[in-house]
Order: structure tokens, then sequence, then C-alpha cells
């Protein structure tokens, strides 16, 4: 149809120029979220295994509450609480409160971190890193990556505590003959629109994330299978209702469901995202638009 193919660019050197933070910041260089950075606001930030710590890391190598960092006007210090395993600092055994330093290195458990001081460029780089390594470049939503670790770090916390995890997996129908008859960048401003909706109408403890071409994954913790059920249907429904342009041409827009919860004990990621990937299937055979 004639549009024009745009390339974008991300240039590196244009992070110097973006506002950033400018506390001080602890970012994960091994372990699960390889690459998130935590800012350290004033006061106290727990590290531990309780799901109500600061920065929890759900591992059995870590102690419910295992060491605390204190903030204090630009000042930033570090003490273990009593941890099973301890805390190492600079491969060090942590032994009471210790001032920390750029680049100082802490171990909890099978994670380090590495400190940043406040008002260091680096923050602002491993921001753009963290990112770049875990968002969708087109949808701006979370990517394969990410989703395969949340998936497994959630499957983890749900066993432990007994709470409930589905599962939604969302597929754009005949994506294909939309690029086909509206051209591939209209396809894009599609599924970045059917992101940006999504992303509108599910809870912020949910998990968005682009699965494939034209597929998406919703993780919700916490919604059992009714509930999940319930909310592919009203996500189906506002897509289906919504106004879709690109270059003033409206374009019709539908999504099949398939949705999955967490059943027997022995269930793992990849079988709650087989179920799920049937009933996606068994939705489009049923004529598409549809949740099973």
């Amino acid at each position: 149809m004639g549009h024009k193919t745009v390339t974008a660019v991300t240039a590196i050197s244009k992070i110097q120029k973006r506002a950033f933070a400018r506390s001080s910041a602890l970012v994960v260089i091994y372990g699960e979220e390889l690459g998130r950075k935590f800012d350290l606001e004033e006061g106290k930030t727990i590290i531990g295994r309780s799901s109500r710590s600061d920065i929890q890391i759900d591992h059995d190598s870590v102690s419910r509450q295992h060491v605390r960092v204190i903030s204090d006007d630009g000042d930033v210090s570090i003490e273990d609480v009593g941890s099973t395993n301890g805390t190492f600092l600079n491969d060090a055994s942590l032994s009471g409160r210790v001032g920390l330093k750029n680049n100082d290195l802490i171990k909890v458990g099978h994670t380090v971190f590495k400190f940043i001081a406040h008002d260091n460029i680096e923050a602002a780089y491993h921001d753009e890193i963290y990112r770049l390594t875990t968002v969708d470049g087109l949808t701006q939503v979370h990517n394969r990556r990410y989703f395969n670790e949340a998936i497994e770090r959630e499957l983890s916390r749900c066993r432990r505590y007994g709470r409930a995890l589905s599962l939604l997996l969302i597929d754009v129908d005949h994506f294909k003959r939309i690029n086909d008859t509206f051209g591939h960048l209209a396809g894009d401003a599609v599924l970045k629109e059917v992101a940006s909706t999504i992303q509108k109408r599910i809870r912020k403890e949910d998990l968005l994330s682009r699965y494939g071409g034209e597929e998406f994954a919703v993780l919700s913790p916490e919604i059992d299978h009714k509930g999940a059920v319930a909310m592919a249907q009203k996500v189906r429904k506002v897509i289906e209702k919504h106004e879709f342009t690109f270059d003033g041409e409206a374009i019709p827009v539908t999504i099949s469901c398939g949705v999955s919860t967490l059943g027997k004990k022995g269930d793992d990621a990849a079988a709650l995202v087989q179920r799920a990937d049937e009933k996606l299937y068994e939705a489009k055979e049923s004529g598409r638009n549809q949740v099973c």
C-alpha cells in the first residue's frame, strides 16, 4: 500500500542526557532478575525471603529478614540481621554495620548485588540495559525472556504460600491478514495498541508480556480459574469494541484467549503454558474471538 518502512535507532550516547534517579541503588549482577536495579530510598531497606521485604529473594538460602541497608542523607551502610547463612561484602563475611562504597559487591544467598552510589551516571546505563533486555522494543511491555524468569519465580512463590496462579495466552486473530491488507506498519501499530489496551485492563499485580509475534501472555498471581476466565472475557470484549485505525483506515481486530491455572503440586511452568496453549488452539479452532 506504499507505506514507508521506518527503522528505529536507539543512540546510547543520549542516555547521559536523560534524567535518572539521584538515589543510591543496588543492581543484580548475578542471580534471578539479572540487571534489575533497586533504588535505595532514605531510611532502611530490608532484603530477605519474606514477601514483606523491600527486596525479596525467594530462595531457601535466604532468611526471611536477611540484611538491612540504611540510607542516611547520602551515606549508605549495611548490616546483617542475624541471617542463617550470613551476608558477604566483597567476598568477606559481613560483621557489624559497614559503610558502602561505589562498586561494592554484596552477596545474599545466591544473589549478588552491586552498589552504585548516588549521582553516578552508571545508574542510568544500568536502567537502560535492564530495560533493553527485559522489554519488547515494539510494544514496550515485558518480553519473552522476562516472562520465562517471572513464571518460574511466581510458581515458586505460589507453591510456598499456597496461592493461586493463572495464565492467559492471547493471540491476535488473523494477524497475517491484517499485515497483508493494511501493511506491516499497520500490523505493528495494532500490536502496540493491543498491548496498551490490555495493560490498562489488568491489575498492577498482573504481568503482561509479548510472548511471540502476535501472541501475548498475562501472568496473574492470586487469581483462580474462574477469575482468570472472567478477566480474559473482559479483555476480549474490550479489544473487540476498541477502534483500531492506521492512516485513517479502520482495522477490525479481535483476540482469542486460552486460560490455565496452577493445578496439582507437580505442575511446572511448561505444564501451565502447555495447557493455556491447548486452550488457545481450541478457541481459534472454535471460530476465534473466544475464551477457552
